[in-house]
């Protein structure tokens, strides 16, 4: 039976690979963003979009409310949308860090709240989280903090949400070919792949296939799911 997907920031990098996995499958998707380049992704993969700002109180019903609408429900919730912004302690700009969390955590736990309300037994939540979130990087404090709470809050989920048979996990991917990666100069990117036991970046392709397999898999949850060449292994695991 088809399974129908909510996934946001799905207008590029893993979160339209995800969308094109789970079409792949035979599922139908609705496609999350806040640009409307999300529109043309979803038309090329024949899916469904809805131009929406999570970050925005009343975005995540927004979502859900679109999903129930032109899907007729949520079986399969991906947070995938995420912002990044750095810098060291002392020198973050007024307001990053506040920024960082709301788009990264809390519109993952509202819009976790409201999809709840039309999901039903066997559905799945698939949190993405980072590698951040438990190593700690200089300049990634609103980063980090953000995944790192998004880990806490997908155990949470995974232990209030058993009982109706809703799974709730984490996919931790490592540096991953982006549009965002792809920005990065050489030497930083060198410096970056160097520390990965596998050599290279991860495919976002790679990266959706761990997210569909996780998403079908009803006896898991609670996971961690680490997808990042072997990079949590070598900095001491997650």
């Amino acid at each position: 039976m088809a399974r129908r997907w909510l996934i946001t920031g799905a207008s590029r990098g893993i979160g339209a690979a995800i969308a094109a996995e789970a079409v792949r499958r035979g599922d139908t998707a609705l496609l999350v963003a806040r640009g409307d380049a999300v529109r043309s992704v979803a038309a090329e993969l024949g899916a469904e979009a809805a131009q929406v700002d999570l970050s925005a109180p009343g975005g995540p019903a927004e979502a859900v409310a679109a999903a129930v609408e032109r899907l007729g429900g949520v079986d399969v919730l991906v947070n995938n949308a995420a912002i990044h912004r750095g810098g060291r302690i002392e020198k973050l700009p007024e307001g990053d860090f506040e920024a960082v969390v709301e788009s990264n955590l809390i519109a993952p736990y509202r819009l976790c709240r409201e999809a709840v309300k039309v999901m039903g037994e066997g559905s799945s939540i698939v949190n993405i989280g980072a590698v951040v979130g438990f190593r700690g990087f200089p300049g990634d404090a609103p980063y980090g903090s953000a995944k790192a709470g998004l880990a806490g809050l997908t155990l949470v989920l995974a232990v209030e949400l058993a009982c109706r048979r809703i799974t709730c996990n984490l996919v931790v991917p490592g540096f991953t070919e982006t549009e965002m990666t792809g920005a990065l100069d050489e030497r930083a990117r060198e410096k970056i792949v160097t520390r990965i036991p596998l050599r290279r970046p991860a495919e976002a392709r790679e990266i959706a296939e761990v997210v569909g397999w996780v998403s079908a898999s009803p006896y898991m949850t609670g996971a961690i799911v680490p997808v990042d060449g072997g990079l949590s292994a070598a900095l001491g695991g997650t």
